[in-house]
């Protein structure tokens, strides 16, 4: 080979390497310019998720309650330390609207075989993290004239979710409780009002949907997740009728993977929507002008009582728990838990909990099958181990909670009732450090707001 050519063809690679670099430098440039940035974010996010999940797989994350020993001499000197503290007794940090002061009897009346409600405008949850709650949530709103969208719910209920003033992209809240919803309602749409209740039934749906008011369910599902995994997650469907003699429910699914039908009046037999209904105490909503309230009590019946309603789920709970197996067994567990909480029963609470988690320790590992995501979505073992005064186990759950079941600690509701149990047991600036964690990932989020607020110190 001459000189020359030599020369050429090292001079070739010398270009060669310096393009590569130079366009190794333009894409990481464009990468970190904020509209590029937000669009890559979920992809980034997907790939640290796996890649967490990989080293510390949530599905084998076991939290086993150790303070069961101690439930029944230490639950009497708790409520009577808070009611010395505050005067009252516990009460739950959700805030519905009040109802009727009397249970209304409900008249039987016969139903349309078919309904199908006009005027549900349809949004999906795509684009955004974790979104199902507030597309929902928007369509529960968009059915009674309000003029907003899934991301003007988003911005007030999933902060995190929507990119910084400069364009970047934040970690994000997993998940927005019912309660959030009502919050929402009471402070941003006064001609709204909306009940929730636990123990919902199938008759009960078509009841409120043939007389033209949609209702709004919490279920769980197994689905392929953003690591193209498949396992169970919680997920909102918003019921806009029923095929009756085909026993079908019709919803809108705001969730439409690749190769999915639409989600708009989407049908599933009566069978498998309780199925999934039943890992969240058959919760509902019903969104309602205030001008149809005694309209929406009437319909509810009993339902209209809350007490009532959670009583009738405990009912469901207790006799689904002595006949169901698997993951089944587990949801009714947890929802005698969830019941019990409802009705201010917290030592009756702790207890079924624990039988729960017992329960989900011997669940298969297979990760498409265990529940791993079920703390995302619900407080209500928080709540019963901190009103019993467990507060090393509403730590350590929080703790299995943000650090084995998830990629990021992201779960505002997780870090405030382990900064409560912080609290309590004396280590005040880990208190601190959970409230303000809680801020991060859900900016101006009221209760840890208030709580650090009683402590005298800045957000």
């Amino acid at each position: 080979m001459s000189l020359r050519r030599s020369k050429r063809l090292a001079s070739r690679r010398s270009h060669g390497r310096l393009a590569g670099l130079l366009a190794l430098i333009l894409a990481l440039s464009a990468i970190l310019l904020p509209p590029l940035r937000s669009r890559l974010a979920w992809r980034l996010e997907a790939l640290h998720t796996s890649i967490v999940y990989l080293f510390n797989p949530p599905e084998q994350a076991i939290f086993q309650p150790t303070e069961k020993a101690q439930l029944a001499t230490v639950v009497a000197q708790t409520l009577q330390a808070y009611q010395t503290q505050v005067g009252s007794t516990p009460t739950a940090t959700s805030t519905p609207l009040p109802g009727p002061t009397s249970t209304p009897t409900l008249t039987p009346i016969p139903l349309p075989d078919v309904i199908q409600l006009e005027g549900v405008k349809y949004e999906h949850q795509h684009g955004r993290f974790n979104y199902c709650g507030p597309a929902n949530f928007s369509m529960a709103l968009t059915f009674w004239g309000w003029e907003g969208n899934r991301d003007v719910i988003g911005r007030a209920l999933m902060p995190g979710n929507n990119p910084d003033e400069q364009g970047n992209p934040r970690d994000n809240d997993v998940n927005v409780m019912p309660y959030e919803l009502q919050d929402y309602i009471r402070e941003n749409v006064p001609y709204l009002s909306s009940v929730l209740r636990y123990g919902g039934e199938i008759d009960l749906l078509r009841r409120l949907v043939a007389a033209g008011f949609p209702v709004l369910v919490e279920k769980g599902i197994y689905e392929i997740d953003r690591n193209g995994k498949r396992s169970w997650m919680g997920h909102y469907a918003f019921v806009t009728g029923y095929d009756h003699p085909n026993r079908q429910i019709i919803y809108q699914d705001t969730y439409q993977p690749n190769g999915a039908p639409a989600g708009e009046n989407r049908r599933i037999s009566y069978e498998q929507f309780l199925e999934g209904w039943r890992a969240f105490n058959y919760v509902f909503l019903v969104v309602y002008p205030y001008t149809y309230e005694a309209q929406v009590f009437s319909l509810l019946g009993p339902w209209a009582g809350e007490e009532w309603a959670a009583r009738h789920a405990l009912e469901i709970a207790q006799d689904e728990s002595m006949t169901l197996s698997g993951n089944d067994q587990f949801f009714a567990w947890f929802n005698r838990g969830t019941s019990h909480v409802a009705l201010f029963e917290y030592v009756d609470a702790a207890i079924a909990y624990d039988y729960a988690f017992n329960l989900y320790a011997t669940l298969s590992q297979d990760d498409r099958i265990r529940p791993y995501r079920m703390m995302w979505y619900q407080t209500g073992p928080y709540k019963a181990y901190f009103w019993t005064g467990r507060y090393n186990d509403v730590i350590r759950l929080a703790t299995t909670t943000l650090e084995d079941t998830i990629s990021k600690p992201v779960i505002e509701e997780s870090l405030y009732w382990r900064g409560q149990a912080y609290y309590m047991i004396g280590n005040t600036q880990a208190a601190i450090n959970d409230y303000r964690a809680a801020l991060r990932y859900h900016p101006n989020w009221g209760p840890a707001l208030r709580a650090l607020r009683d402590l005298g110190v800045r957000p």
